[in-house]
């Protein structure tokens, strides 16, 4: 499937859909209307869309609430105490893991900060974060306040890997030579699967390897790759990776996020961490006795009965990526992702380049082209047209044809606009 010959007319686009064994999961999703169409949504990476099943799975739940109060939480038909364990199965096929080893909590920053406590434990030789410059704003931010916690300061502490000059991302050499420089001093390895603004994805088998052989902790922000690439966790062996759920796992605005803590740390008991009473042992949760006991694997790091609606919603999408495979998800977007690169490099210009990498596996459901002039503006036409992607500033459009609900043709009409808007 990815070894197609592209083609540049309209006529391919729809022999690609037609010939998509994927192409029906588009029904199962509410696209935003334009003038009395669908829109092109190319914007999954920022917020994914609602699962028409949502709305029955959010009202199954405020039923049972209105029906049995708190009895819903062990008589409800999904019963509200163990909820969370409806997703666990599932979660765990989507990124590689094992079932002890996943859990759905938080916010994403939360469960960060939650991984941090535990696994940033720096001493006065090797306290040192190695995160990549350019990193979601949110996980600087947490990066550097828990530096400060401890009593350091990031002018010192924190290490941002750089792209080489005239380059826009990070050459794998680049990273593990850094790590074998530096690794002495580095405590804790900090990277996003997917870099928010670039696309590229990160080597995060190597990069765990290269960390480990240094002592280093390593821990993965997959907010950018979790349900966009194949992940497996489990077999690279971080130590931690935290997502949220609102971006291609469509779990809505805010979704409640999840967490991974490999198998080995499952009885740590003696790591640090913040705690709370859902993460205490079951059987004696309801006892409520003075002491913590951590539940093993991921579930200990749990801090409150999490938001069942929200928990629901994400049901309604995880379910449809049960069925569809992340296999076969992850096949279909190299393939509209490479379909989306063939179509702009059609156009030779000097006013935009993409800088997301060429190779299939160091990148996801996104291409970044960088605009020299006028990109916001040219975004906002192409919106008001509803074909809807990303700015970011100061010259970034960010475009993601995500396999569960984009189409070729969607691809298509995308890139015939934006060439023809482009100055």
């Amino acid at each position: 499937m990815t070894d197609v010959q592209f083609q540049s007319g309209k006529d391919f686009a729809v022999a690609m859909d037609e010939c998509d064994p994927l192409r029906d999961y588009r029904e199962r999703f509410l696209l935003p209307k334009h003038a009395g169409g669908k829109c092109v949504y190319l914007c999954g990476h920022s917020l994914g869309l609602q699962p028409k099943a949502a709305a029955a799975y959010i009202q199954q739940e405020l039923k049972d609430w209105a029906q049995l109060g708190v009895e819903a939480h062990f008589r409800a038909r999904n019963p509200w105490m163990p909820y969370h364990r409806l997703l666990t199965e599932q979660t765990a096929a989507l990124v590689g893991a094992k079932p002890v080893e996943v859990v759905v909590m938080n916010s994403l920053t939360v469960n960060l900060h939650l991984m941090m406590v535990s696994f940033y434990r720096p001493t006065p030789g090797r306290h040192k974060i190695l995160i990549e410059r350019g990193a979601f704003p949110s996980d600087q931010y947490a990066v550097k306040s828990q530096i400060h916690f401890h009593g350091f300061d990031p002018a010192t502490s924190l290490i941002e890997l750089t792209p080489l000059p005239g380059e826009s991302c990070l050459r794998d050499e680049q990273i593990e030579s850094l790590i074998e420089r530096s690794g002495d001093e580095i405590a804790l390895i900090l990277l996003g699967g997917v870099n928010y603004a670039t696309g590229q994805a990160f080597d995060m088998a190597g990069i765990t390897r290269a960390g480990h052989a240094r002592g280093c902790v390593v821990g993965f922000d997959l907010a950018h790759a979790a349900g966009n690439l194949h992940l497996r966790l489990h077999e690279w062996d971080p130590d931690f990776a935290v997502w949220c759920s609102y971006k291609y796992l469509n779990g809505g605005p805010g979704c409640v996020a999840g967490c991974f803590v490999h198998e080995r740390h499952a009885r740590s008991w003696d790591l640090p961490r913040f705690a709370g009473w859902w993460g205490h042992d079951e059987a004696s949760r309801f006892q409520m006795g003075p002491s913590f006991r951590a539940m093993t694997g991921a579930d200990g790091w749990q801090l409150s009965n999490p938001s069942i609606v929200s928990m629901a919603v994400l049901r309604a999408s995880m379910d449809i990526f049960h069925e569809a495979s992340i296999e076969r998800l992850r096949r279909k977007s190299v393939l509209l992702t490479s379909y989306l690169e063939f179509l702009l490099n059609q156009r030779i210009s000097s006013s935009f380049s993409i800088v997301t990498p060429q190779e299939k596996e160091r990148r996801g459901s996104q291409l970044s082209i960088r605009i020299l002039r006028h990109g916001q503006a040219l975004c906002e036409r192409l919106a008001g047209e509803g074909i809807l992607g990303d700015w970011r500033e100061p010259d970034t459009f960010r475009v993601a044809p995500v396999p569960l609900y984009n189409s070729s043709q969607d691809v298509f009409r995308f890139a015939e606009r934006f060439t023809a808007e482009i100055d």
